[in-house]
């Protein structure tokens, strides 16, 4: 699930700019927009990505066209992914802590996908999650825009990225927002309530109070599952727990409608998530793939398990032990599909350097130290999060700082 980048826009037409107090040509490691592609975007007239409309389109808008050999496949495999059963663990069962440790550690060597059971959220809340994600997205567009997301934040509405890319779009919509567990924030208790009162009105006092309590479970989710990774790095259980405990996180509700030629598009394009970890719940129409041993596989939902995922600071973190895996989403032309993400982030002030039980002479350091504001404006103002981004993004402050 990625945290995509914005670029400035003009009414008129999908432009490609760069933040106005930074010129992209002069980061090192920066790629660049190919000069025909430039023209191209700005000969094109604005698209609007109306799903009411474009789900019954049998042609589709070519900018939602993929290359062949990015494709979605037919009939990809399932993917084996551990279940972690959290009951023992939560109650405070050594021996159960042990063994969910021991096959999260295996998962994130492998390909950093694991799916959680017994996680102790409620089932109505996540229901509830469900439900009002529903009543937001059958909204006319013009009542989702006003939330629309602005230029260079990662906040509101995103009806595809229309206006930000000239290919290679996604087929979704998407609401994301902020979460804070910061302690010395009184603030944190109603962040998310307040921002829907304020972007949408009273009336969408009970859609906030819902997703406060579904992003505050996830929080607590998080922090559990953290114990656990640190347990499996021999860290000690408090070591990442303590550092995300005041956690500035990001929430998103997915929704990707039907496409009657899903064969030619993507749902969300191939990416790894530039984030620590991420919780996904999934609705019972299925279209995750991950990206492991060179082919694409699927990962069924079941609405009792969460599907957990290493991001690229957590990568970081753990000093490359642990894998940030490429994955996707596709779509279908029968029914919409929805999915409640939830992206862990450290405190804005933290700074994401392995603790020195990760680095000795035989796995020297892998990536410099850097905030996670830094990484995010790199995938919001410069760079559109893919399977290279950590890598990039290091390279770019390697040569910023030499």
């Amino acid at each position: 699930m990625a945290i995509d980048c914005i670029t400035t826009t003009a009414t008129t037409t999908i432009t490609t700019t760069s933040h106005p107090n930074t010129n992209i040509r002069n980061i090192p490691s920066m790629p660049q927009q190919p000069k025909h592609e430039n023209k191209q975007v700005e000969n094109q007239k604005s698209l609007v990505f109306d799903a009411s409309v474009l789900r019954r389109q049998s042609n589709i808008p070519t900018q939602f066209i993929w290359p062949d050999d990015e494709k979605p496949c037919k009939n990809a495999p399932e993917l084996p992914v551990p279940l972690v059963d959290l009951c023992g663990f939560l109650s405070g069962d050594p021996a159960a802590a042990a063994e969910a440790s021991r096959l999260v550690g295996e998962a994130c060597r492998k390909h950093g996908f694991f799916l959680v059971v017994n996680h102790g959220v409620d089932r109505r809340l996540i229901a509830d999650a469900h439900r009002y994600m529903d009543d937001f997205f059958e909204l006319p567009l013009v009542e989702k825009q006003r939330a629309q997301r602005k230029a260079g934040e990662h906040c509101g509405y995103a009806s595809s990225f229309t206006g930000r890319f000239s290919s290679k779009l996604p087929w979704k919509e998407t609401l994301s927002f902020s979460y804070s567990a910061a302690n010395d924030n009184n603030s944190s208790e109603t962040i998310v309530l307040d921002y829907f009162r304020s972007v949408l009105g009273d009336d969408f006092e009970q859609f906030g109070r819902v997703y406060q309590d579904y992003s505050e479970a996830m929080s607590k989710l998080s922090l559990g599952i953290m114990e656990l990774l640190g347990m499996s790095l021999g860290v000690g259980r408090t070591h990442f727990k303590e550092f995300f405990e005041d956690n500035d996180s990001i929430m998103r509700l997915n929704y990707y409608p039907p496409c009657q030629k899903p064969n030619l598009t993507l749902g969300t394009g191939p990416h790894c998530d530039p984030t620590s970890l991420t919780i996904l719940h999934q609705d019972q129409v299925g279209g995750l793939q991950v990206f492991v041993d060179e082919e694409w596989r699927s990962i069924s939902p079941n609405f009792d398990t969460f599907v957990v995922n290493i991001g690229d600071t957590f990568m970081a973190l753990s000093n490359g032990k642990y894998k940030s895996c490429l994955h996707r989403a596709v779509v279908n032309s029968e029914m919409p599909r929805k999915s409640l993400a939830f992206f862990l982030c450290p405190g804005k002030e933290k700074v994401v350097s392995p603790p020195g039980e990760l680095v000795d002479s035989l796995w020297p350091r892998v990536y410099p130290d850097f905030t996670w504001p830094m990484l995010l404006e790199f995938t919001q103002k410069h760079y559109r999060a893919d399977m290279k981004t950590l890598q990039i993004f290091s390279n770019w402050l390697q040569q910023k700082n030499s």
